[in-house]
């Protein structure tokens, strides 16, 4: 078992000596990252030995050991009974013989990828680096290579970012349904262990849920995301959901004190990504899982959504969102100051499936010649204009939006306003309102001049006219993605 003794001092010493203290008040003083604000556009990758089994999710570690579920009777039948055959059996099949971490890159950064946030642990506690902290890792075990860190190199030559993403919290719980019956999570265990601590599920909500985390999970918990910290140097954290709870408050003050004093002694600038209000507001950037804002937002923020629309990591029944759909919601996301983190999910081999790879080349296709609409652009004053609403909130990108070509959104940058439509005009006639000329004594969108109008990919020169109901464009582009316009301002 490792002694964390050392490390926990070493936490303190560095939290005593940085410019951030272990409070709230002084956490406050952090600010997002310009490269960050500027990127947009990130890879978020799910893949583990839960891509082995490949049935369901990525829950598959949790869900197996649910009686009468159906990740429990694929379990049976195609592996045998629990006893025989348990979740840590996967590791060995876990070889990754065709993973190539230079190829991910270049897939990455053909789909125009600024930042990629690699899973490092996820809830089944299996690590996808090297650690001196728990054997069970994939430098030691399965592929018995530094996946995180041949991957942040692959990545640097590309001129990307790096993350790392840890759910380890939720290892907490996430095992104890193999308790309740004759499998290989029962019996005596202790931390280390790989099932460990597999307690009863907790309400993932329940902010005051029992069992509670005890301290020794925590100070695990907290050297397990520094090593990552000291042996990685990501600039971003990204956190899963149950941080929330209560019991962590007083850990994820230290960790992020820990990490962002780091970060000023190595002169980088980092993010944590958190949801549900786990860290106090304005000491890290909120995330939305699998859903976005209705309306602009003062603050950088950042939706995580998947390629996927039923599970984060490959699965042999995967359904796939169009392309299209996704560049929609990126521009919706940007316009309201957000930044996207899509997810990919390699198959247990280490390859990328043909749909995944599709929609990434199309995206990076749309951005190579949009991409000035996007990258390095701030909010307008208003986000855009149309008649189709977004729902706000979380887990709500499995509601179609069916953008009209009266759906704009607007973005600025490099002395530019930038005008997307939604959905290309079978007529090519499109009207913005928000631009139309207005009396310059009352209040209005926008009273400026245009000068020019260009659709970016076709009409250097597109026509146009401007009349109190709004600035008319006519364009010969035809697409099934967005269509962007540059306007020249005075």
């Amino acid at each position: 078992m490792y002694d964390m003794t050392d490390y926990l001092k070493r936490i303190d010493e560095v939290i005593e000596k940085g410019p951030y203290d272990a409070t709230w008040e002084s956490l406050s003083a952090y600010e997002p990252p310009k490269w960050y604000r500027e990127a947009k556009f990130g890879i978020f990758i799910h893949w583990g030995v839960y891509s082995v089994p490949a049935f369901g999710s990525e829950w598959y570690s949790r869900n197996m050991y649910i009686q009468g579920s159906p990740e429990f009777e694929h379990h049976v039948k195609t592996y045998g009974k629990h006893t025989e055959f348990g979740y840590k059996d996967f590791i060995p099949m876990f070889t990754a013989d065709q993973f190539d971490p230079d190829e991910w890159a270049e897939l990455f950064a053909q789909a125009g990828a600024k930042y990629v946030v690699p899973v490092a642990e996820h809830h089944d506690g299996f690590q996808m680096y090297r650690s001196e902290i728990s054997h069970w890792n994939a430098y030691e075990m399965g592929p018995r290579r530094d996946v995180l860190g041949e991957l942040e190199e692959s990545f640097r030559k590309k001129g990307m970012e790096t993350g790392a993403s840890t759910h380890r919290v939720e290892h907490w719980f996430f095992m104890g349904h193999g308790r309740e019956f004759d499998s290989d999570v029962c019996g005596p265990m202790e931390r280390g262990d790989f099932y460990w601590p597999a307690m009863p599920e907790a309400n993932h909500h329940d902010i005051y849920s029992e069992p509670v985390p005890t301290e020794e999970y925590l100070q695990d918990w907290l050297v397990r995301t520094c090593e990552i910290i000291d042996r990685y140097r990501p600039r971003i954290l990204y956190f899963d959901w149950w941080i929330q709870h209560s019991a962590c408050k007083p850990w994820l003050k230290k960790l992020a004190a820990y990490y962002y004093n780091r970060a000023a002694e190595w002169g980088v600038e980092v993010a944590i990504n958190y949801k549900h209000d786990a860290f106090q507001f304005g000491t890290a950037v909120p995330d939305v899982e699998r859903g976005q804002f209705a309306d602009v937002k003062p603050y950088f923020w950042q939706t995580d959504t998947a390629i996927a629309l039923n599970s984060w990591c490959y699965t042999e029944n995967n359904q796939f969102k169009p392309a299209r759909d996704i560049l929609c919601d990126l521009v919706d996301i940007v316009s309201k100051n957000g930044c996207l983190l899509l997810n990919v999910g390699p198959k247990a081999d280490g390859t990328i499936s043909d749909e995944d790879r599709a929609v990434l080349l199309h995206i990076g296709d749309w951005l190579r010649v949009n991409g000035e609409a996007i990258y390095n652009t701030k909010v307008w004053r208003k986000y855009g204009e149309g008649p189709t609403k977004v729902t706000e909130g979380q887990f709500s990108d499995g509601i179609r939006k069916n953008f009209t070509s009266r759906d704009f959104r607007f973005t600025t940058g490099g002395g530019y306003l930038y005008v997307t439509a939604l959905r290309c005009s079978d007529d090519g006639e499109y009207c913005v309102v928000s631009l139309g000329e207005q009396d310059a004594s009352k209040v209005a969108h926008f009273n400026g001049i245009i000068r020019r109008v260009e659709v970016l990919g076709g009409e250097q020169d597109a026509e146009w006219s401007r009349d109190s109901e709004g600035l008319h464009i006519r364009s010969s582009v035809r697409s099934e993605d967005p269509v962007v316009f540059k306007i020249w301002v005075d």
